[in-house]
């Protein structure tokens, strides 16, 4: 029996997998709103619509918020921000889960009525003694199937019930997923699951079955920990003689150390890697895109060649592991490549909050003059921030430690000299004013590095910064002078 349930199971994958080419594609990505879109759950969205967009499909949003108690609108929100904040956009309106409440209970019942699912009538001190037994003997902890062939007369006038799920008792079923393979579980295994809580309410198995189906979806690619509800929703969907979609399970993300993803390794919401870390929303895609799935040895693409090439067939069967660094890399590299007034409008509000006050427009247009110089050397739009303060720093300006100790004796007689030569400077350039500082340096037999130092810790009060002359043109003549003047009157 068992072989002969294998062989047909088989047949079906092939007969499915051959037929997939003939039909549109139909993706979802269906978080829960318990909390925000955290990274593991974007990639797979991701997944999901370069699929969908890459087959000429359809990719569908369902919140699934039947958990009401822990459901909230705020988390709801966030979600829908973080999707679009990533670029991600659907097909159709959102569909919320509890809408389909109703739907959902008139399929258990259907199936109660074909004799795939049955009353239950089993108390709570029942279930929990069943449980108490099982631990005491090491067994599995699964409902035993008290009320399965029991007619229900036997229960109690007016006793509540549970609706459970027939699940198969004898053979096998085979899975074949796009990225574990051929996955096989005994029927023996599964237990009878509840569609109906005692209240009528839809259980979550339930309810993504039937939404699934209702919502034509065809492809259910997802994390690996969903693996396990794949067979029992697969028994639910032959039960009903729905369609069977292809399953893709994806390999959940690590951390650096191969443990499995938490809050320290970076188990956060995207709003996080954008506000605390930085990080553009063309990078964070680009990185989860190559995050357990490759095109060859290409790192760094674009959005539409990453729907050319994707496919879940080239999605590894192993844990893809967090690289911070890597992630670092590939942010610097776009925002190298972003648009300067794009940049500046990222990068003002931050300014903005480190400055206690409101960028005016004069403001605004030196942040995008100044993003060429900026962008250089940044990994991160908060060090593009924080690289632009001491543009609108007031003086006197702030200075930082390894700043005052480049003001020394030497250092103020050097900026002395370099006042004299910048305040003759009839073209404030870069060219000139190089040209000026350089002349400085070569009177006084030093490198221009030496001179270079003092210079910027007096305009900018840190010891990084663009480059020295392009300093001086963005803060301009005056409010250069008075820097460096403003340090010699100290010194004095």
């Amino acid at each position: 029996m068992l072989g002969a349930a294998l062989i047909v199971t088989v047949l079906e994958c092939f007969a499915l997998h051959a037929s997939e080419d003939n039909k549109q594609v139909v993706t979802r990505f269906a978080p829960s709103p318990t909390g925000f879109l955290h990274i593991g759950g974007a990639r797979t969205a991701i997944f999901n619509w370069l699929y969908a967009r890459h087959t000429g499909g359809k990719f569908l949003l369902r919140i699934e918020d039947t958990d009401i108690a822990r459901s909230s609108q705020e988390a709801k929100d966030a979600i829908i921000s973080g999707l679009q904040w990533l670029g991600l956009d659907w097909d159709g309106p959102v569909v919320y889960q509890t809408e389909g409440a109703k739907r959902h209970a008139e399929v258990a019942y259907q199936l109660l009525e074909a004799g795939h699912a049955y009353r239950c009538y089993a108390t709570s001190e029942e279930l929990e003694a069943m449980r108490a037994e099982q631990r005491e003997k090491k067994l599995p902890l699964r409902y035993d199937g008290r009320w399965r062939d029991r007619d229900p007369s036997e229960a109690p006038v007016g006793a509540p019930y549970v609706v459970r799920f027939r699940a198969p008792q004898s053979g096998a079923v085979m899975i074949h997923d796009r990225v574990q393979g051929e996955v096989t579980v005994n029927n023996s295994e599964l237990d009878d699951f509840i569609l109906l809580r005692s209240d009528g309410s839809p259980t979550y198995m339930l309810s993504v079955i039937v939404d699934d189906h209702d919502m034509g979806v065809t492809h259910l690619i997802r994390g690996d920990d969903h693996l396990n509800n794949a067979f029992r929703q697969l028994a639910l969907i032959r039960a009903m003689d729905w369609p069977q979609p292809v399953y893709a399970h994806v390999p959940l993300i690590h951390g650096p150390d191969g443990a499995k993803l938490s809050k320290r390794h970076g188990a956060l919401g995207v709003e996080a890697y954008r506000d605390e870390f930085g990080y553009l929303p063309e990078a964070l895609s680009n990185y989860l895109t190559r995050l357990g799935w490759g095109h060859g040895d290409d790192e760094i693409f674009s959005r539409e060649e990453a729907v050319a090439w994707f496919d879940v067939d080239h999605v590894g069967r192993a844990p893809a592991r967090m690289d911070f660094k890597k992630l670092e890399n590939i942010n610097g590299h776009y925002i190298r490549d972003a648009d300067n007034s794009q940049l500046a409008a990222i990068a003002a509000p931050i300014v903005e909050s480190k400055l206690g006050h409101i960028l005016d427009e004069k403001a605004l247009g030196l942040l995008t003059q100044a993003m060429p110089f900026l962008k250089v050397r940044a990994k991160s739009t908060l060090s593009l921030a924080e690289g632009s303060l001491f543009l609108f720093e007031a003086r006197p300006l702030p200075l930082d430690e390894s700043a005052k100790a480049l003001l020394d004796s030497n250092g103020i007689a050097l900026l002395e000299s370099v006042f004299s030569a910048l305040a003759s400077c009839i073209e404030w350039e870069a060219t000139a004013l190089e040209n000026a500082v350089r002349r400085v340096a070569e009177d006084a037999e030093i490198g221009l590095g030496k001179i270079a130092q003092p210079l910027r810790a007096a305009l900018t009060g840190r010891t990084t910064s663009p480059g020295i002359f392009d300093v001086l043109t963005l803060l301009g003549r005056d409010e250069s002078l008075a820097r460096i003047n403003d340090v010699i009157s100290v010194a004095r």
